[in-house]
């Protein structure tokens, strides 16, 4: 029999018309598979009119799928071969990217280099790995962890293998690493630091786990997806912005990562470390403000924890020449009244009006953060930035600067909140002893938050209020009756408040 390495045939295009979401697949019916000796799983290079892409090869067992002679190819791989229906493509086999050994290297504890980093993140990035072999890799990093230099590498090979925004000058940014439920202090930050005149792009995600994310917040408001020209023109204007960094192809190997650690719910410190100082670099930020809540359900459970997350940050920040500060912050409960996108938009429209209404917690956290961006830029000694983030609030400058940019973004239709609703009260007399984060953040999502802008919860009681029984804890906000009877089930089970 041949070796696989001599076969080369050409095939005609049958248009699958499915995408698989990222990874390249072609199909061979299963005599032509045999013939050729490959199987499920090969790697094949497909090569047409000076264009090759390599593909994972799977396996049809019926002439009707993908008849002899014929290649059924995904809507991804027709995109980068630019081919169609009835095309001819050339087939060779080829072997298993190098980056796999890399991947089994880690899983016997072996230390990588930049350059083993580099072809992993590369082949992760242009989706030549498969779902098993990224997982491998994720589960690697789990187990054997990522030492400072491993982490340190990785976030320059997912900042080469991305796009990189430049901006000149002093680029500021921050980040949070998340797990606080309505924590939206990012959209008022921004514009009280760009109202003092400092750039500060903000690319943000959108959730993953939790009810909102920077991005679909703020698409209550403006667009998020947006071209780099545009955001360029933006920021030129604005001195800022507040999109969506996933349609920016900023370190994208992370998001792909990110979706691999979602179904087995881990996240590895490495990985996360990385991500997000690969996201920074990527904007050019030269002074990075990071955001660790600590408390029972987020990353940061303790002092201890938390210490350590400020030291790699900074540590990976000195070793990028970033200036970076980390502030360890409450993350026992919830911040701001609103949980879910169209609530938490309200929250921070409160408190850049500085309405007496707004939440109070919101904006105190997002002025000591705006104050701390400010002093980093060494423009103001310590203290003063607090105070000046104070005047740029109260006199209207940071709501001004808000609505241009979401002038220059594209203004929104206006969304709705949840017309259909349940109120949760307190079955018991006491004082809030504890807020579930998880839970709360799970009621909303139940109820449609982030899919349904409109849905989520507007919470009445937070740690250490006095509560009588019957008094409202929070209400539930949901766009159709189906999801709020959902939510409402829940609710009754464990409403997320534990009252003594």
């Amino acid at each position: 029999m041949k070796s696989k390495k001599n076969h080369s045939l050409k095939f005609k295009v049958k248009d699958m018309d499915i995408a698989t979401g990222g990874t390249l697949v072609a199909i061979l019916n299963t005599k032509d598979a045999h013939k050729l000796d490959l199987h499920s799983g090969d790697r094949i290079l497909l090569k047409t009119d000076g264009r090759e892409q390599v593909c994972i090869l799977d396996i049809s067992e019926s002439q009707k799928a993908v008849p002899e002679g014929k290649i059924g190819l995904f809507e991804e791989v027709l995109k980068k071969l630019n081919v169609k229906k009835d095309s001819a493509v050339q087939l060779k086999f080829t072997g298993k990217p190098e980056s796999v050994k890399h991947i089994r290297s880690k899983l016997y504890g072996k230390r990588l280099s930049y350059t083993e980093l580099l072809h992993i993140i590369d082949d992760i990035t242009n989706d030549r790995l498969t779902d098993i072999e990224k997982t491998y890799f994720v589960a690697a990093g789990f187990v054997n962890g990522w030492n400072n230099e491993e982490v340190v590498d990785m976030t320059r090979a997912m900042v080469k293998t991305g796009y990189k925004l430049k901006f000149s000058g002093i680029t500021l940014d921050k980040h949070c690493i998340g797990g606080v439920p309505g924590n939206r202090t990012t959209m008022i930050v921004i514009p009280i630091v760009a109202a003092a005149g400092f750039t500060i792009p903000k690319t943000s995600s959108r959730a993953i786990t939790s009810p909102a994310g920077t991005a679909d917040t703020m698409e209550c408001l403006a667009r998020v997806e947006l071209p780099e020209k545009k955001i360029k023109q933006i920021v030129k204007k604005a001195k800022s912005c507040i999109v969506h960094g996933g349609s920016m192809n900023l370190a994208p190997a992370d998001d792909k990562i990110i979706d691999v650690e979602h179904p087995l719910s881990i996240d590895a410190e490495g990985q996360l470390l990385a991500s997000v100082m690969a996201k920074k670099f990527s904007v050019s930020a030269n002074h990075v403000l990071i955001d660790i809540p600590m408390g029972k359900q987020v990353k940061a459970k303790n002092w201890k924890q938390a210490k350590h997350f400020k030291k790699m940050f900074m540590l990976i920040g000195k070793k990028l020449g970033m200036n970076v500060k980390v502030v360890i912050t409450d993350g026992s409960q919830p911040i701001g009244n609103g949980i879910g996108p169209f609530l938490e938009a309200m929250d921070v429209m409160q408190v850049l009006k500085d309405d007496v209404l707004a939440p109070q917690d919101l904006k105190h956290k997002a002025l000591i953060m705006a104050g701390a961006l400010l002093e980093m830029t060494g423009k103001y000694r310590k203290g003063k930035g607090l105070k000046v983030a104070h005047e740029i609030l109260e006199s209207g400058k940071a709501l001004k600067k808000m609505n241009e940019i979401i002038e220059l973004q594209g203004k929104q239709k206006k969304v709705k909140i949840g017309y259909y609703q349940h109120i949760v009260k307190s079955t018991k007399i006491g004082r809030v002893k504890e807020i579930d984060n998880e839970i709360i953040s799970k009621i909303a999502r139940i109820a449609g938050a982030p899919q349904d802008k409109g849905s989520g919860l507007y919470i009445n009681k937070k740690i250490h209020h006095p509560i009588k029984k019957g008094e409202v804890l929070y209400t539930i906000f949901a766009e159709n009756k189906f999801k709020l009877g959902l939510a409402k089930e829940f609710a009754k089970k464990n409403h997320g408040y534990l009252i003594l």
